[in-house]
């Protein structure tokens, strides 16, 4: 009598074509993600030309999607945990794609403004759906892998964008880059519907006929439905102003206001075992997105006017910047499969400390900076890759959704935040010092929180008996499909 074991099969044939089908719906919809972020970017100087914007409200159009970022992102994650994951990531896109579609359209700062802000939910929604949709689909010990692989859908949009721009704005203007957007959307679309559910949420909610509600504490009593309807109001005004305009002022008061309401919806939705949990996680991102998005933000900025580069060299710059964070959300996606996906984080993260100077002291070589600038956002910026693997464990299936969305797109206010920092520092030092104080420091929180895993081990305090990694453990179906060992006589 001997034992034999089936053979191991390469990572990639472990994937059924099934589930690389629905990465491959899901990532089109990061690509699409990527590609309208940057698209606003790319032609705010024309759109400023043709409305008379001032620099103000040219700014507030890209911060605009940062105040529905949040409801949005709580929104369609908790009927992504109603209704299935499929049913939210086709609303969502659904959502920002006629948002951008009507950016096309717009006559004025007041319409175009209207548009990003529907943009903002989408790609809230987009984010939450699409990650837990592949993260549920694939095999457990695949799961860095998909998160990684699926983020890096992002910086290709960045890229594709780039380019586009290069080919459609001098000959056709600026709103055609908001018609081309809804093409490959379609074909998203398309390939989502015949696409089964998410494998997971399936087996947990579905199949038990569980209809999970993550805002019940939100409503349990009249007088909580009052108040809290009255702190969304809050909370978006609050945004509204701080973003634009507006708000002149009366930022810091309003920043207070909007952080106090955000702060008191977490609390109830994490509920008396969990609020902690969704407070210190919320912390985490927003950190995370505040060493991050200085140099994503202000970086073209840094280029052309402490370095005097063209318009063509900071296009080549952005380009080395771009497929270095698609290099690190790969390589994000192994390394947290082997060695787990907090630890990969943040070691990762360590070693983009060694980069971050070194970028900001090339200023006459723009190979070495394309290079030093390559290796920095790979194992900074890229290491995000695995942003929804680490979110996404710290919640079970029925809530993870709303969850993800929520904390997620909260934290997200850390890349609202981070290029005003960066300015204000700069007025007391060059930009460029300005910019690597912030991305440092920024980092060396991040590394902390991840490294010592502060919020599981906060959330023990109120929830001794937590599950250390949700998405750690596989499906039923998988459990049972696993191979054993068998004896042979």
């Amino acid at each position: 009598m001997h034992s034999t074991t089936p053979p191991t099969l390469p990572w990639y044939r472990e994937v059924s074509g099934t589930q690389w089908k629905s990465f491959l719906a899901a990532w089109i919809g990061y690509v699409l993600d990527g590609f309208d972020f940057v698209l606003i970017t790319l032609v705010l100087t024309e759109i400023s030309d043709d409305f008379g914007l001032s620099t103000v409200q040219a700014a507030s159009l890209i911060s605009g999607a940062f105040i529905t970022r949040w409801l949005g992102g709580a929104v369609l994650g908790a009927l992504g945990d109603r209704y299935g994951r499929k049913f939210s990531m086709i609303l969502s896109i659904l959502l920002y794609s006629l948002g951008t579609f009507a950016c096309g359209f717009a006559w004025n700062y007041q319409s175009l403004f209207a548009a990003r802000l529907a943009i903002g939910m989408g790609m809230a929604g987009e984010y939450s759906a699409s990650a837990t949709y592949v993260m549920e689909s694939w095999p457990a010990k695949l799961r860095s892998r998909a998160s990684g692989f699926l983020i890096s859908g992002f910086s290709v949009g960045s890229v594709l964008a780039a380019q586009v721009y290069n080919w459609v704005v001098p000959s056709l203007g600026w709103r055609w880059m908001f018609y081309i957007g809804l093409i490959p959307i379609a074909i998203a679309l398309w390939m989502r519907r015949a696409l089964p559910e998410a494998e997971e949420w399936t087996e947990t909610v579905a199949d038990k006929g569980a209809e999970p509600n993550p805002f019940r504490p939100l409503f349990v009593t009249h007088g909580r439905t009052v108040v809290n309807a009255v702190l969304v109001v809050l909370a978006t005004v609050s945004l509204f102003l701080v973003f634009t305009p507006g708000g002149a002022g009366m930022v810091p008061v309003l920043s207070v206001v909007a952080g106090l309401a955000l702060v008191a919806f977490a609390v109830q939705l994490g509920g008396k075992r969990s609020w902690v949990l969704y407070l210190s996680m919320i912390v985490t991102l927003f950190f995370a997105f505040l060493y991050s998005w200085p140099i994503q933000a202000l970086l073209p900025t840094y280029l052309k006017t402490e370095l005097g580069y063209t318009t063509g060299q900071v296009t080549d710059v952005l380009y080395f910047a771009g497929f270095g964070t698609m290099a690190g959300c790969w390589t994000a996606g192994f390394l947290g499969d082997r060695i787990g996906a907090k630890k990969a984080y943040a070691l990762t993260l360590l070693a983009s400390l060694a980069f971050v100077y070194p970028v900001f002291a090339v200023h006459n070589n723009l190979l070495l900076l394309g290079i030093l600038l390559f290796l920095l956002q790979a194992t900074s910026f890229g290491i995000s890759g695995l942003l929804p693997r680490y979110i996404g464990g710290h919640f079970p299936t029925e809530s993870r959704g709303a969850a993800l969305g929520f904390t997620y797109n909260v934290g997200a206010l850390g890349g609202a935040v981070a290029p005003v920092l960066g300015a204000h520092l700069a007025s007391g030092m060059d930009l460029g010092r300005a910019l690597a104080v912030l991305t440092f420091a920024g980092t060396v929180i991040v590394v902390l929180l991840v490294g010592f895993d502060i919020p599981a081990r906060l959330n023990r305090l109120t929830d001794p008996d937590a599950e250390r990694d949700h998405l750690a453990v596989p499906p039923a179906t998988e459990r049972s499909e696993a191979a054993p060992t068998t004896a042979v006589g």
